[in-house]
Protein backbone atom coordinates (compact mmCIF):
# COMPACT_ATOMS: atom_id res chain seq x y z
CA UNK A 1 0.00 0.00 0.00
CA UNK A 2 1.61 3.42 -0.81
CA UNK A 3 2.02 5.66 1.93
CA UNK A 4 0.67 9.53 1.66
CA UNK A 5 3.49 11.41 2.60
CA UNK A 6 1.20 14.57 3.92
CA UNK A 7 -0.87 11.51 5.88
CA UNK A 8 2.35 10.76 7.63
CA UNK A 9 3.44 14.31 8.47
CA UNK A 10 -0.19 15.52 9.74
CA UNK A 11 0.34 12.18 12.15
CA UNK A 12 3.70 12.25 13.64
CA UNK A 13 2.98 16.33 14.02
CA UNK A 14 -0.21 14.88 16.09
CA UNK A 15 1.56 12.69 17.88
CA UNK A 16 4.31 15.38 18.97
CA UNK A 17 1.12 17.51 20.08
CA UNK A 18 -0.86 14.60 21.91
CA UNK A 19 3.22 13.73 23.74
CA UNK A 20 3.66 17.35 24.65
CA UNK A 21 0.35 17.28 26.23
CA UNK A 22 0.40 13.98 28.32
CA UNK A 23 3.71 14.47 29.23
CA UNK A 24 3.16 18.88 30.29
CA UNK A 25 6.18 19.52 27.45
CA UNK A 26 5.78 22.13 24.89
CA UNK A 27 5.44 21.24 21.36
CA UNK A 28 8.95 22.03 20.87
CA UNK A 29 10.63 20.22 23.67
CA UNK A 30 8.20 16.95 22.77
CA UNK A 31 9.02 17.33 19.11
CA UNK A 32 13.19 17.68 19.78
CA UNK A 33 12.94 14.88 22.70
CA UNK A 34 10.84 12.12 20.01
CA UNK A 35 13.55 13.26 17.47
CA UNK A 36 16.66 13.27 19.59
CA UNK A 37 15.45 9.50 20.35
CA UNK A 38 14.60 8.47 16.26
CA UNK A 39 10.83 8.31 17.59
CA UNK A 40 9.84 10.81 14.20
CA UNK A 41 11.49 7.87 12.42
CA UNK A 42 9.80 4.80 14.35
CA UNK A 43 6.64 6.50 13.65
CA UNK A 44 8.08 6.80 9.64
CA UNK A 45 8.67 3.46 9.51
CA UNK A 46 5.69 2.36 11.47
CA UNK A 47 2.92 4.11 9.86
CA UNK A 48 0.73 1.51 8.70
CA UNK A 49 0.30 -0.19 11.99
CA UNK A 50 0.50 2.94 14.22
CA UNK A 51 -1.87 4.98 13.17
CA UNK A 52 -4.48 2.49 13.25
CA UNK A 53 -4.16 2.35 17.24
CA UNK A 54 -5.92 4.17 19.47
CA UNK A 55 -4.38 7.26 19.80
CA UNK A 56 -3.24 6.83 23.18
CA UNK A 57 -1.44 3.92 22.89
CA UNK A 58 0.10 5.60 19.59
CA UNK A 59 1.58 8.05 21.79
CA UNK A 60 2.67 5.50 24.78
CA UNK A 61 4.32 2.84 21.94
CA UNK A 62 6.37 6.34 20.69
CA UNK A 63 7.45 7.03 24.50
CA UNK A 64 8.25 3.40 24.99
CA UNK A 65 10.44 3.14 21.77
CA UNK A 66 12.37 6.62 22.83
CA UNK A 67 12.76 4.90 26.25
CA UNK A 68 14.52 2.03 24.54
CA UNK A 69 16.81 4.47 23.07
CA UNK A 70 17.84 6.31 26.17
CA UNK A 71 14.94 8.72 27.04
CA UNK A 72 13.96 8.94 30.29
CA UNK A 73 10.30 9.95 30.04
Amino acid sequence: MKRNVRDIIEYIIAVINGFSKRYGLSEKQAYLYIRAHKGVGFIEENYNIIHTLDFNEAIESVALYCRRTGGTI
